[in-house]
């Protein structure tokens, strides 16, 4: 059967084909009553627009790209969650590109050869450095997730990861812990989310009186719970354990309670443990995961109201959004309450990033 056009509908309510255009897309001047049998027309055809003919003659697809590292990282997964859920009000339609943290393949998303199709990219690179992101020629509209150089000439998307993980540090430190770990530092320049949180912890200790342990800084290569618990078993074999310890993402807590628990340890009664994320696993851990919540929402809102607001200012200044974070406070540090403490925007407007898994963190 013959899908209903723009002429079917203009015969059955008396009107030129303009004006049910116009009509239907919300233009020119059409006076009430003529509105009323257009509307009433395109009810009883059940005639809906050819949306893909109205995005060739505005040029757009009404797609877009969200390219991370890992799907199978939980923080990603529920990041294209919510963007995909705060695309569907503004009719998009998001695809997601799979990077796995390969420097050729962010590439191939980065320099705009995946992008045939998208009228923008929201991009959480891990592997690219920072002077190739600013070195970007493509047109194609970009927002950024994460920090990168301080000067990149890119719109992005943030959290105050310092702020942030040193609300975590206060936490442990509020609980009387003082040999307090760190498990995720790695090589300075791989990741600067990964270098902010560092820094906000040592910088947290440091105003307490307390200096970072070098022997309680665990490094990692990635960000899975298999390097937590490899990480977490390194710490217990030195002679000076940890009684508290800050993971620079959940997946690595998981890993470290699990290690604590094979060591015969009780968390958080011997060693507390505390993650970065907000994952909802961490909720149904046992036990359930104290951590820092990035607001993942806004994140995929405030994205998307960059790279709209982009394509309608192709030429303005970078601008870099910094999203909330708040401290769900549960059994890995003793409180068995669930509840929340403390929430940062970084002394900026409410705008978060956050680590997902892969080489260094993802924000």
């Amino acid at each position: 059967m013959r899908r209903p056009g723009l002429r079917d509908v203009a015969a059955l309510a008396g009107v030129s084909v303009k004006t049910v255009s116009n009509v239907v897309n919300g233009t020119g001047r059409v006076t009430a009553p003529t509105r009323e049998r257009v509307e009433a027309a395109v009810a009883a055809l059940g005639y809906r627009p050819n949306m893909a003919a109205r995005n060739l003659r505005r040029g757009r697809t009404e797609v877009i790209t969200l390219a991370v590292p890992e799907l199978t990282a939980p923080y990603f997964a529920e990041l294209a969650d919510a963007m995909i859920r705060a695309a569907e009000p503004r009719s998009l339609t998001v695809l997601i590109d799979q990077t796995q943290g390969n420097l050729e393949r962010e590439r191939l998303t980065f320099q705009g050869e995946r992008l045939q199709q998208s009228d923008g990219l929201i991009f959480s690179p891990l592997a690219m450095p920072a002077d190739e992101l600013a070195r970007r020629t493509d047109t194609v509209p970009m927002v950024l997730l994460g920090e990168h150089a301080p000067d990149c000439p890119h719109d992005r998307v943030v959290i105050d990861n310092h702020a942030a993980a040193a609300l975590a540090t206060e936490h442990l430190i509020g609980l009387g812990r003082r040999a307090i770990a760190a498990i995720g530092p790695q090589p300075r320049g791989s990741h600067p989310t990964s270098q902010l949180r560092l820094d906000g912890f040592r910088d947290t200790l440091a105003a307490h009186g307390m200096s970072a342990d070098p022997a309680l800084l665990a490094s990692v290569e990635s960000f899975h719970r298999a390097d937590g618990a490899a990480a977490m078993n390194r710490l217990l074999a030195q002679h000076r354990r940890p009684d508290a310890v800050f993971c620079f993402n959940d997946l690595l807590a998981l890993g470290a309670v699990r290690a604590a628990h094979d060591h015969g340890l009780r968390v958080p009664q011997d060693i507390a443990v505390i993650g970065f994320d907000g994952i909802e696993e961490g909720a149904f851990s046992t036990p359930t995961l104290s951590t820092v919540t990035p607001d993942k929402r806004q994140i995929a809102e405030a994205a998307l109201d960059l790279l709209a607001s982009r394509t309608d200012d192709a030429d303005g200044p970078p601008r870099t959004v910094t999203v909330a974070h708040e401290l769900a406070v549960r059994d890995s540090t003793g409180t068995g309450t669930g509840g929340r403490l403390g929430t940062g925007t970084g002394g900026r407007p409410p705008t978060a990033d956050g680590v997902g898994a892969g080489r260094a963190a993802s924000g």
